[in-house]
């Protein structure tokens, strides 16, 4: 196996097991232990954390799956006023052990989207306020924490100016758009498990 696919595997591992908290500290752990120089990209890495996590995880991922975007749903359809989407790997369709569900939705009062959210029966586990410097603005955004069965869903409130802007994905090159409540609900009618990953990293 050619030094670049070594760390990466080993990159996979320490990200699957917690050792590492980001792709950056994963890739620069992984060449120093195995005492090479070169580093793979963010895509490589994450093409061997999704094939470990299916050696390891088998058909009770599928299943985790399932159950993450049938609550995901549920709580879009609760916060279907604030334009709500689905992101991360529950979109992605590459959740493992140790994901959590990631939803954006757009509200100028966050306060708002907690009262929905308790409304709703969900606990409020956290909230904290993150400010972002991009292109020169301070962006602020809201993050809930909800604590469900098994996992954890991070609601991240956003100004309505935001709905349409897209970030770049830093892993897979494309633009985060995520689902919208009705396309989510579309997939779970027809095709539940699919997957929106780049066969490529797009540039």
């Amino acid at each position: 196996m050619e030094a670049r696919r070594r760390v990466a595997r080993e990159a996979a591992w320490l990200l699957y097991t917690g050792a590492a908290e980001d792709y950056r500290e994963a890739k620069l752990e992984a060449a120093r232990s195995l005492g090479v120089e070169t580093l793979p990209s963010n895509y490589e890495v994450a093409l061997e954390l999704d094939a470990l996590a299916e050696e390891m995880e088998g058909e009770e991922r599928r299943r985790r799956l399932l159950d993450m975007r049938r609550e995901a749903l549920e709580i879009m359809r609760l916060l279907s006023a604030f334009n709500p989407r689905l992101i991360g790997s529950v979109w992605r369709g590459t959740a493992r052990r140790g994901s959590d569900i990631d939803i954006v939705v757009y509200a100028e009062d966050p306060g708002e989207v907690e009262m929905l959210l308790m409304e709703g029966g969900y606990s409020i586990r956290e909230v904290e306020e993150v400010s972002v410097h991009k292109g020169g603005e301070v962006k602020a955004s809201y993050h809930i924490y909800i604590p469900l069965n098994d996992y954890e869903a991070e609601i991240v409130v956003r100004h309505p100016d935001e709905m349409e802007r897209f970030e770049r994905c830093e892993i897979y090159g494309d633009l985060k758009r995520g689902l919208t409540l009705s396309e989510l609900e579309r997939i779970m009618r027809v095709d539940p498990l699919r997957r929106f990953v780049p066969e490529r990293r797009l540039r």
